[in-house]
């Protein structure tokens, strides 16, 4: 019996040292492939750090806005009797536009001009009959209350005929003609827009931290959606001395040349000024910075090769950086990158501290500071 219990033991231990044996070989294996796996070289693209001057700018959104612009419109109704304009007219100032029926007007003013020469008539021979005594002082003041109060009436007939005529109060360009011929206007009934638009101002609103960076006079440029690659360059002009309370921001306006008024008041505008002077920074693409909530980093390929002839072992290096003003494609660093460091563009999702890496630049993220639109 204990010979057999024996000889069970032994072939239980056998059997369990197997089973251990077997899982650390299994173990180890697994430990081996995934160190294998970690140590495979990540192809990433690479690019070497530049310097390059970058000219601090503040940028935002505008409004193109007339000097001078207005709906014409009569203070007075009546039937449209002429119509000396056309819709896209230049026109100057004071041009006759437009002219109501006055004939009923006219009649009037006649009528208030013949009762004021009769009031004149009576005044003047009040007067002689007061030299001699004839009448009193009285009649003579209540004549001339009535020549004045006569020459006033002439006065008021003649505002209200010449406000059936329409104006153009400024020299500009005409909108579209909104009457016709034979129409009955209302007060307030628009005629047509008139805008001067030669120069033409741009509005726009700037943070008040900003304020003290800029000045009546600096430089700005416009540009507009509806003219691509073209830039309108203009000066400031004024700066709203209030502060929007709600937003926090001050209203500027630049005026910009617009000799072939192809600026129009309205359109939206992307404005940049200038402030200060150039600076020198590193550049790389926005592509190679990578945002987290613990910071901004940027992973550096370092080369581990001894000696000029040694191949090449090029391994991935995570470094915090500073990030300044961004252009187009490109972000500047202020700090944590040096000029000439070879920096990861794209793939930096595989990598972490040490990484071998394998640089392939066939395929790269742009980097122009200035991109544009092509139309294919």
């Amino acid at each position: 019996m204990i010979k057999r219990m024996l000889i069970m033991l032994i072939l239980v231990g056998a059997v369990l040292g197997g089973l251990f044996g077997f899982k650390t070989f299994v173990n180890g294996k697994i430990k081996e492939a995934m160190a294998g796996m970690a140590n495979m070289p990540q192809t990433v693209s690479a690019t070497k750090a530049e310097t390059s001057d970058w000219q601090p700018k503040i940028d935002a959104v505008g409004s193109l806005r007339a000097v001078r612009g207005a709906e014409l419109s009569l203070e007075v109704p009546g039937v449209v009797e002429t119509i000396t304009f056309q819709s896209g007219d230049e026109v100057k100032a004071g041009q006759v536009l437009l002219t109501l029926r006055k004939e009923d007007e006219e009649a009037r003013l006649q009528s208030l001009e013949a009762t004021a020469q009769l009031a004149q008539i009576t005044y003047d021979r009040d007067v002689k009959q007061l030299k001699a005594q004839a009448i009193s002082q009285a009649i003579v003041d209540n004549d001339e209350a009535n020549l004045r109060n006569a020459r006033a009436q002439v006065a008021v007939q003649k505002a209200i005929l010449d406000k059936k005529t329409l104006r153009a109060p400024f020299a500009g360009k005409l909108g579209l003609r909104q009457v016709d011929l034979g129409q009955f206007l209302a007060a307030g009934t628009m005629i047509a827009t008139l805008q001067s638009m030669d120069p033409i101002f741009v509005d726009f609103l700037l943070p008040q931290q900003a304020v003290a960076q800029i000045a009546v006079g600096d430089k700005v440029r416009a540009k507009i959606d509806a003219f691509p690659g073209r830039t309108f360059e203009g000066k400031i002009t004024a700066i709203n001395p209030k502060i929007e309370t709600g937003s926090r921001n001050v209203q500027v306006r630049a005026t910009l040349p617009n000799a072939d008024q192809k600026l129009m008041p309205g359109m939206f505008a992307a404005v940049e000024l200038d402030t200060g002077a150039a600076q020198r920074l590193v550049t790389l693409p926005q592509t190679a910075v990578s945002y987290n909530p613990y910071g901004s980093l940027v992973y550096i390929v370092d080369d581990k090769g001894k000696g000029a002839d040694a191949k090449p072992e090029l391994t991935a290096r995570q470094v915090f950086v500073t990030t300044g003003a961004t252009r187009g494609d490109q972000v500047a660093i202020l700090k944590g990158v040096s000029e000439g460091d070879t920096v990861v563009t794209s793939g930096q999702i595989k990598l972490r501290n040490g990484v071998p890496v394998v640089v392939d630049n066939r395929a790269v993220p742009t980097n122009d500071p200035a991109p544009k639109i092509v139309d294919k």
